[in-house]
């Protein structure tokens, strides 16, 4: 099949894309074919976010939005930034000690506690209804590349067994040519990763960094329900060398929604992101707005949050990478669906305006780069350049003075780096103790299994599994004696396990039915040998609401 413009993904940034095309092929009177392939059950299905949302770029879209019926029906009316001492005390910090950019109510700017989800399902809507053509449950599988210029993706294979033969129902991929094609899988896209390999777009930048983001949602008494209250925090349960923070939004319909988010540049192979979330809901301060609650959804899913030193070229010849899977969220917000969009809107002036002029396909747009480096979320990104590093660099209270201070000195201190991979900070088992965590109650604290079955994640038993390893024998041979195989603790779903063989030997299991798509084993494993490919379309989660 054929088509102006083919999209992979329909999150916030390929939706948006697709849209403002469209509008700008409507308003030339314009004849235009835009294609978006979905690999979740349905649009949203594959959809993780906090969010709190900024609705910048949205209002540049549909300015219209609130009589669209846009989901953003929960303003945030109040913050709390908390530092965790221990398990059980606390310190609040003054609104004046955090920094401007944390800050979710106050400004010319509205922000909304929301659904990723269901903001991507009404972009859906809004994206057919103006002619776009939506394919969810089809996974793209390979990228098309000829004489270097990217033409387009092949469609897996449906009904494919585990042993590599055709089941009934059998339906061959199909190829999807483009004139352009746009890539915005999210954090971590499987074809995103293989572009900027195979045409170097990370050159001379900083490796790219990622978090682990665990999110719950929860239905709560209506005497303990504040809609617009927004919390973050850090500290416990995460000790001095390990960073990352956690939220708290209080959304509509009586529901909370809470997570954490781990960075993956973590020392110790005995953690567990997963764990290590679950006993933070004993917390006190976390704790009194669950209790008398519901534990309703679960899900989990990386975070490109690298920023400006490691943002690569997004562009190449016949395409662009846009959204997470080029990464440009501004973690120093915790937000990046605001950014994600307006990279989409962008792209789609980029594109159409190449294709008006008669463009055939397949050039390398530079306009797109020129366009971007003048748009506010670039800026944006390369204001917070030293966010991430510098918390890496100088530990959560250290680096959080640094933004501080950077922030109130308009960006006038010295940018810092961080130049070592996620993977690569991973250090041997025996320099550790192991940690023994807490039992789950099953009132605030669950195991995965329980958890995995609350994110409704459901694969074809009799595929090939997506999750490949380059040297079968590795994890054992060298994971396990030096690592103590970190993959059964920081994959979150329990994909991963060191079991007995019939002989007593221990044998690395991958239970990839389980597997939520959050794509860190592909990021943090030491040796990286594994690699996330998509599985049949359709295969994985259906968050709802999240």
């Amino acid at each position: 099949m054929e088509f102006d413009v083919v999209i992979v993904g329909a999150g916030p940034s390929g939706l948006s894309a697709a849209c403002r095309l469209m509008q700008q092929a409507n308003e030339a009177e314009q004849e235009l074919s835009v294609c978006v392939v979905e690999k979740g059950s349905e649009v949203g299905a594959h959809i993780l976010s906090g969010a709190v949302f900024e609705p910048r770029a949205l209002q540049e879209l549909f300015p219209d939005w609130e009589e669209r019926g846009a989901p953003l029906t929960t303003p945030a009316t109040r913050d709390e930034v908390y530092l965790l001492k221990d398990a059980k005390k606390a310190q609040k910090l003054p609104n004046a000690l955090v920094p401007k950019s944390m800050h979710n109510t106050g400004g010319d700017i509205t922000r909304y506690v929301i659904s990723a989800g269901n903001l991507s399902r009404w972009l859906a809507e809004q994206a057919e209804s103006l002619g776009v053509e939506i394919f969810p449950g089809f996974a793209a599988q390979e990228v098309i590349i000829e004489d270097e210029v990217v033409r387009g993706i092949i469609i897996g294979d449906m009904g494919v067994a585990a042993d590599g033969s055709q089941k009934d129902g059998y339906m061959p991929g199909m190829e999807l040519r483009a004139k352009y094609t746009l890539f915005a899988e999210g954090s971590r896209g499987h074809l995103g990763k293989r572009l900027i390999n195979d045409f170097s777009l990370d050159a001379g930048c900083d490796p790219q960094h990622y978090g682990i983001g665990l999110k719950e949602l929860w239905d709560v008494p209506a005497d303990k329900h504040e809609p617009g209250l927004v919390l973050h925090g850090s500290g416990w349960p995460l000790d001095s060398n390990t960073h990352g923070g956690w939220f708290l939004y209080h959304a509509e319909n009586q529901q909370v929604v809470l997570g954490l988010i781990m960075d993956l540049s973590y020392q110790n192979p005995w953690l567990s992101p997963f764990d290590e979330f679950q006993r933070m809901k004993h917390h006190p301060v976390i704790s009194q707005h669950l209790d008398g609650g519901k534990r309703v959804a679960y899900g989990a899913r990386a975070i490109t949050k690298g920023g400006f030193n490691c943002l690569p070229k997004m562009t190449f010849a016949g395409g662009l990478l846009i959204g997470c899977d080029a990464g440009t969220l501004n973690f120093s917000k915790i937000k990046g669906l605001h950014t994600a969009m307006k990279s989409g809107l962008v792209a789609a002036e980029s594109v159409f305006e190449a294709l008006n002029a008669g463009d055939e396909g397949g050039q390398e747009l530079t306009s797109f780069t020129e366009k971007w480096e003048a748009s506010w979320a670039y800026a944006e990104l390369k204001e917070s350049a030293s966010f991430g590093p510098a918390i890496h660099k100088y530990g959560t209270i250290g680096g959080g003075a640094y933004n501080f201070t950077d922030q109130l000195l308009g960006g006038k201190l010295p940018t810092v780096h961080d130049t070592t991979t996620d993977h690569g900070n991973l250090k041997p088992a025996d320099q550790f103790e192991k940690i023994d965590y807490p039992k789950p109650d099953g009132k605030l604290s669950f195991d995965k299994s329980s958890s995995v079955f609350l994110s409704n994640t459901n694969h074809e038993e009799d595929q090939p599994s997506h999750l490949r390893l380059a040297d079968p024998a590795l994890p054992i041979r060298d994971n396990l004696p030096e690592y103590a195989e970190p993959a059964q603790r920081y994959c979150p779903a329990g994909v991963y396990e060191v079991v007995e063989d019939d002989e007593g030997n221990p044998k690395f299991q991958i239970n990839f039915q389980n597997c939520v798509h959050c794509k860190t084993c592909d990021i943090k494993d030491p040796a990286q040998n594994i690699t996330w490919v998509a599985p049949e379309g359709g295969g994985g989660p259906n968050y709802p609401n999240m």
